[in-house]
């Protein structure tokens, strides 16, 4: 048991990368592909959820499974594009001294082992492939804190939607809201906003 290390679990798309270009590109090709008209704004709304419950929630037409395949199919003909700006970098390999860090994303294992297996810095991925319940259900936070065996009370979400505060609510671990990501700001009491990756040590 690691019990002098926090645990840092770390969303993906909005708070490490900026992958809003490419959503929107894979989107546009699928929409085109399926001749159905899916409006990225409107896909906006649902980013943190799994990608079949997105659908859901657009009305789209179809095998939900299927349109995921396109999509993805369509976003890895840019993913080689999508990485960790350098300051954010720097500073998660600062945190990474003292601390485990972990991720959690709703994206699939495949773009998320390639966007990010060149860093070295994540010991735990947890990814849509790996559970059976997507945010805003906590299963992925549950099943890193069950590999690492730390506290929950030493546990950090650091999430940039509703859906990744309600994750970390259900699993009663802390919570961190980035003011770069999808939603800058929450309609929730007590919430502790963070500017910037480095301020992350201060907090924990």
């Amino acid at each position: 048991m690691n019990s002098k290390k926090n645990l840092l679990i770390f969303d993906l798309d909005g708070v490490l990368i900026n992958s809003l270009p490419n959503m929107q590109y894979a989107l546009k090709k699928t929409s085109l592909y399926l001749d159905q008209k899916l409006s990225f704004k409107e896909y906006k709304k649902y980013i943190g959820l799994p990608f079949e419950k997105i659908m859901l929630n657009m009305g789209a037409i179809g095998d939900y499974k299927y349109i995921k395949s396109l999509y993805i199919k369509f976003s890895n003909q840019n993913i080689s594009k999508v990485k960790i700006l350098d300051v954010k970098l720097n500073a998660l390999k600062n945190l990474k001294k003292k601390n485990i860090l972990a991720i959690f994303t709703s994206k699939d294992k495949f773009r998320t082992y390639k966007i990010l297996k060149k860093y070295h810095l994540f010991e735990h991925f947890i990814t849509s492939d790996d559970i059976v319940k997507g945010k805003p259900n906590p299963e992925g936070i549950l099943k890193i804190l069950k590999k690492t065996k730390i506290n929950k009370k030493k546990c950090y979400f650091i999430g940039d939607t509703k859906y990744d505060f309600l994750a970390a609510k259900a699993a009663r671990v802390n919570y961190l809201h980035v003011v770069w990501g999808i939603e800058k700001k929450l309609k929730y009491n007590n919430i502790k906003y963070i500017k910037s990756i480095s301020e992350i040590k201060k907090l924990i």
